[in-house]
């Protein structure tokens, strides 16, 4: 016969290996979300495509097109795709995090597992929706003629570096949003500002030419402009990339991480009584 031991503090010392153990329920989520998004949609999965596709072509056309911004010497709807792939996902994974324990409510209410299981798995959707728009990026490379160099090996880092760019702000704004509800209604906002002041649409070499290395850096305070140009020096080839931007945005991203970890785990146990 098994023996239930408690003991004070058992759980919050195995909490890490908690989140190993329950990978079985992450798998079920995660894939119980998967369905339950395209579920009686008219075209499923495409929407995975068209919703990037559209924003491409707009922004392809109006910055390109029209205000004949600078392309990093690459077609201009690939430079476009490059910023906006990972930008969906993180936007993705921002909206599907913040709403995953309210969402669950009935689910943190009645047993215990760790709950950043739920936040994570809704990032784990988030990335299979960007999975599913890289075939945007496939076809333009080949509507373009263009080869794919060397750094493409390295796309894998800068997928790895979106994941903790968008689990950070996630697991801060999934705490937030449990006891202040009002941020159902801020993180819409967030994410409309933030398109804007990324570099999605442009380069950041632009801001370089005119600003110099300082205004880059300044840029560089947001932590998605280290993932974008990380995918466009690994997609485009043409772009050089600028390093020490890029070390500055990735410790941020590594510095939002501890600090979601950290406001998530000090607010968790509080969780199960205020949802």
């Amino acid at each position: 016969m098994s023996k239930l031991i408690i003991e004070a503090g058992r759980a919050s010392r195995q909490y890490w290996s908690d989140l190993w153990r329950y990978r079985e329920l992450f798998g079920f989520l995660a894939w119980r979300d998967i369905l339950v998004r395209y579920k009686q949609t008219a075209i499923g999965v495409a929407w995975a495509v068209l919703r990037p596709l559209l924003t491409i072509l707009i922004g392809a056309g109006v910055f390109g097109t029209l205000a004949q911004l600078p392309s990093d010497g690459v077609p201009y709807a690939v430079l476009v795709c490059a910023g906006t792939l990972p930008w969906y996902f993180f936007s993705n994974a921002l909206s599907e995090s913040a709403g995953s324990l309210v969402g669950n409510a009935n689910l943190i209410s009645k047993v215990y597992f760790p709950r950043m299981i739920l936040p994570a798995s809704a990032v784990v959707v988030a990335f299979v929706d960007f999975a599913i728009s890289m075939v945007i990026l496939g076809g333009l490379m080949a509507w373009y003629g263009m080869m794919p160099t060397w750094r493409l090996c390295a796309l894998p880092l800068f997928t790895a570096l979106a994941f903790v760019t968008a689990m950070g702000p996630g697991l801060l704004f999934t705490a937030l949003n449990v006891k202040y509800r009002d941020f159902r209604y801020i993180i819409p906002f967030v994410v409309q500002f933030g398109q804007f002041v990324s570099p999605v649409f442009y380069s950041t070499t632009v801001i370089q030419e005119r600003f110099g290395d300082y205004g880059r850096l300044v840029v560089a305070l947001n932590p998605v402009v280290g993932v974008i140009d990380g995918f466009r020096w690994a997609i485009c080839g043409t772009t050089e990339m600028h390093w020490e931007s890029f070390a500055l945005s990735s410790l941020l991203s590594l510095g939002f991480l501890a600090f979601g970890v950290h406001y998530f785990r000090r607010t968790e146990r509080t969780f199960a009584d205020v949802i």
